[in-house]
């Protein structure tokens, strides 16, 4: 491999990585892709649910032969006590379409699909391979070198090698990231025969369900849980931030039992089979923690970046969309000449300019105001649960009384005052 030469070499063959090698090969560019896994998708790990908008932008009419599992028609939130939950969401036969809104996937199945089309655009696709190092030649970096001591080279390396980024951290892009910076989220695949699982979550064909859920899941810790249904399967998973991990010291695998037990979701699951368990840090500091996405010779995108919105569950499309962009940014350095700060520096102006920095940016404070406030994950989904209750419990009371043990109970509790300055936090943490 000494003397291999490329126009980009792409490390992690995950959404923003493969999104951006095939962007590239499509243009006419000689691409590699590193992937360090035996296969594609080999360390990858998500809930998981695909948006369909950034992979069409990479794979127009993707659904014609990808390994999608089901069609989000029906989107649900569990704002949760240990007993009872209010439950909110959208069911529309609108999004029973094609191409859908968003589907579920497997990322197994999707990732080895999504890069056998990166194959077939022309890209190198290289397995197995762990890069250890970066080459530099005049400050600029132009090359990797695996842990075999293979030296790979290109006029620009992007790194796609997920939250804890080598690559970026030699680069000297970013530090390592602290414990509030990154969640731990664990997950189970759990097998259901498709009919059993149909008439449970109230589905038709190939119509899926999406459940998001908070409150006394977390035991007070930032995070939360949620439950998409596959084909044959429900993926149910949870995740917290590490640093209140570490503070509890509770385990997250035992987080996802208590979730399994509860009455809200023990009787979707009952009676099926776990078929696989899986454990993955998935970046939480967003835009607070974003590094400089570019340097001479060397982009950064996906989760190596902190591109998340964990408010709406998304990650991975804004990891498709920020690789099409580092892809077209090296395009366009390509045809310069120019593969400098000076002409990459194109690349943060494209997210600034798109729906992942704008998205980030308005919701960075969410996540620092629930820190302030924990209260927001245990008093208040405890405290709208009960006034619930109330509101529909007949005991033979008058309405107006129900009514005013509500008002009291929310008085007595948090006082109107300080749920206005609540209310108006979380509203400006919003934008």
């Amino acid at each position: 491999m000494a003397d291999d030469k490329f126009d980009s070499i792409v490390v992690g063959a995950g959404p923003a990585g493969v999104s951006a090698a095939i962007t590239m090969a499509k243009a006419g560019l000689n691409v590699a892709l590193l992937e360090r896994g035996d296969y594609a998708g080999a360390k990858n790990v998500q809930g998981a649910v695909l948006y369909s908008k950034m992979l069409a932008d990479v794979i127009p009419e993707f659904w014609k032969d990808c390994p999608l599992e089901r069609r989000i028609t029906d989107e649900r939130v569990f704002i949760m006590t240990d007993k009872s939950a209010i439950q909110a969401g959208f069911k529309s036969i609108e999004l029973d379409t094609e191409p859908a809104n968003s589907y579920t996937i497997i990322r197994v199945n999707f990732d080895k699909w999504f890069a056998q089309k990166a194959e077939a655009a022309g890209v190198t696709f290289l397995t197995g391979v762990t890069v250890s190092e970066l080459i530099r030649k005049d400050d600029c970096i132009c090359g990797v070198k695996t842990t075999e001591g293979d030296e790979l080279y290109a006029d620009v390396i992007i790194a796609c090698d997920g939250v804890n980024s080598i690559l970026a951290q030699k680069a000297g892009l970013h530090r390592e990231w602290k414990p509030y910076e990154v969640a731990l989220g664990v997950k189970e695949v759990l097998a259901l025969p498709r009919g059993l699982l149909e008439d449970r979550f109230c589905l038709e064909g190939d119509q899926g369900s999406t459940t998001e859920m908070i409150g006394d899941i977390t035991r007070g810790m930032l995070g939360y849980a949620f439950m998409y249904t596959n084909k044959e399967s429900i993926a149910l998973g949870i995740g917290c931030a590490v640093d209140d991990f570490q503070r509890t010291n509770i385990k997250p695998y035992d987080l996802l039992e208590e979730l399994k037990r509860h009455p809200m979701i023990r009787r979707y699951i009952a009676g099926a089979k776990p078929v696989e368990y899986s454990a993955h840090l998935i970046p939480e500091g967003g835009y607070k923690s974003m590094p400089p996405l570019f340097t001479d010779g060397m982009l950064i995108a996906g989760d190596a970046a902190q591109m998340i919105n964990p408010t709406h569950r998304e990650g991975s499309n804004l990891a498709m969309a920020a690789g099409r962009m580092a892809g077209e940014t090296v395009i366009e350095a390509k045809k310069v000449g120019d593969y400098s700060a000076k002409t990459l520096v194109r690349y943060r102006k494209k997210i600034e300019e798109s729906f992942v920095l704008i998205d980030m940016e308005d919701h960075k404070d969410i996540e620092d105001k629930v820190r302030e406030n924990r209260d927001m994950m245990t008093v208040y989904p405890r405290l709208i649960n009960r006034a619930a209750h109330e509101y529909f419990l007949v005991d033979g009371a008058p309405k107006r009384v129900h009514q005013k043990r509500i008002i009291q109970m929310f008085r007595k509790e948090r006082g109107f005052f300080r749920m206005f300055k609540d209310a108006m936090s979380m509203r400006q943490a919003i934008g």
